[in-house]
């Protein structure tokens, strides 16, 4: 009978040991499949799993385990293992995860991530433990502050995967001035208003347009900024319907915000021009504005190469969901990048550590000496001494098109060299 008490409580222990392990996924199979004395290399996966941007994790981890199965998930005689770790949206979340990757789970390199404010909390995680994390998406300059205040500690958040703001949204204010300037759009008043989530990212997006716009010589009427899981906003698209601005620019990272954001703007009849950077950040966007999206201006990449195309179509024949490049995309070539480092690292060391991919990077990357060159939606994947932690901006390097969407399709309006059609005002 005491035998048989013992193995009850033994079989409990088990299980109160182990609640979530068939929530483990992809790596708990990948652990299970190492082999006795085989070594292994876990590496963390930092992105919205859950909460109001888990669109977006879905497509980083699809586009993540995709990357990884082209190579077997192995590198040299390492068994690679994923750490999922979850930021929930929520930057204290982030950083308690991650830290549980790192002390828990042993991770040794990180990458990607989605939001600004959950990438300046986790640089302080990455600098205690001395962890390298490459293609962080948070794109706000106060990365790039932190950075800079001290690159000895805050340099493990090593190269974003987005630069800061003003790098590419001053395309935006290019493509309106242009449109005045020929006469295609005429406006009685540059007037403006901004709008966007109450983040890092809302608010570097909101000023740095901001500024662009005031010195272009445009008037602002309002500013306004929300929580990040809001979705009700007829009391301040009234109030803009009465300013009655020429434009109003602002972001949301989540898609039902920024999607619930234009259709209400559609229902209460504003007409001004709308900017919502980042509508097209998910695959089904248009599923989630309809015709309300008409007119929008937004700035995102596209699949403009044949391997571009076929990652898509391959991505949606295998998860069921539509791609998105600034999503999808992006993250498949941040995971492929960091797997080419990882790949350098070993043929030189003949060993993986933090340590070695941390001095790989500064010394080859920051510097400038090497680029990636193999991604399917920028040509290349650099930084110098200037620009670091940002990639470098510009064409054949890192650059996102203005475009203007109709029933679905966005139409390239900027640059010039680029242009599909010319942008055409709200009737």
């Amino acid at each position: 009978m005491m035998r048989r008490i013992l193995s009850i409580c033994m079989v409990c222990s088990v299980i109160l040991l182990f609640p979530f392990s068939g929530f483990a996924g992809k790596g708990k199979e990948e652990a299970e499949k190492a082999v006795e004395g085989e070594k292994v290399l876990k590496i963390g996966l930092l992105g919205p799993y859950s909460g109001p941007s888990a669109r977006t994790g879905k497509e980083f981890k699809g586009s993540a385990n995709m990357a990884f199965d082209e190579i077997g998930w192995k590198i040299g005689d390492y068994k690679i293992v994923p750490v999922w770790i979850d930021s929930q949206s929520d930057p204290a979340k982030a950083t308690q995860a991650y830290e549980q990757a790192i002390v828990q789970d042993r991770i040794q390199v990180g990458v990607l991530n989605w939001h600004s404010s959950v990438s300046v909390a986790c640089m302080e995680i990455t600098a205690k433990y001395k962890i390298p994390h490459i293609f962080g998406f948070g794109a706000t300059e106060v990365v790039n502050q932190k950075f800079k205040s001290d690159p000895d500690k805050y340099g493990y958040w090593m190269f974003k995967g987005w630069p800061t703001p003003k790098k590419l949204s001053i395309s935006y204010v290019q493509a309106l001035e242009d449109a005045i300037d020929r006469g295609i759009w005429k406006v009685n008043e540059k007037t403006f208003a901004i709008y966007g989530e109450d983040t890092d990212w809302g608010r570097s997006f909101g000023n740095a347009i901001k500024g662009q716009l005031e010195d272009a010589g445009w008037k602002l009427l309002a500013e306004d900024y929300f929580p990040i899981e809001q979705t009700e906003f007829y009391p301040l698209l009234n109030k803009l319907k009465k300013l009655n601005p020429a434009m109003i620019a602002g972001t949301s990272t989540a898609p039902p915000s920024i999607s619930a954001f234009i259709k209400q703007a559609d229902e209460v009849g504003l007409k001004s021009l709308i900017i919502a950077d980042g509508l097209g950040w998910v695959g089904e966007w248009y599923k989630l504005t309809g015709k309300s999206s008409n007119y929008v201006i937004d700035q995102i990449p596209g699949w403009t190469t044949d391997k571009g195309r076929e990652f898509a179509k391959k991505f949606e024949e295998k998860w069921g969901i539509k791609p998105s490049p600034s999503s999808g995309g992006l993250s498949y070539d941040g995971v492929n990048m960091l797997i080419t480092i990882l790949k350098k690292v070993y043929e030189e060391n003949n060993e993986i550590n933090n340590q070695l991919i941390y001095e790989w990077v500064k010394a080859n990357l920051w510097t400038g000496k090497w680029a990636y060159t193999d991604g399917i939606v920028m040509k290349k994947y650099t930084c110098t001494p200037e620009t670091v932690p940002d990639p470098v901006v510009g064409e054949g390097y890192y650059i996102f098109p203005v475009l203007q969407y109709f029933n679905g399709v966005g139409k390239v309006i900027f640059p010039p060299e680029w242009k599909e059609q010319d942008l055409k005002p709200k009737p």
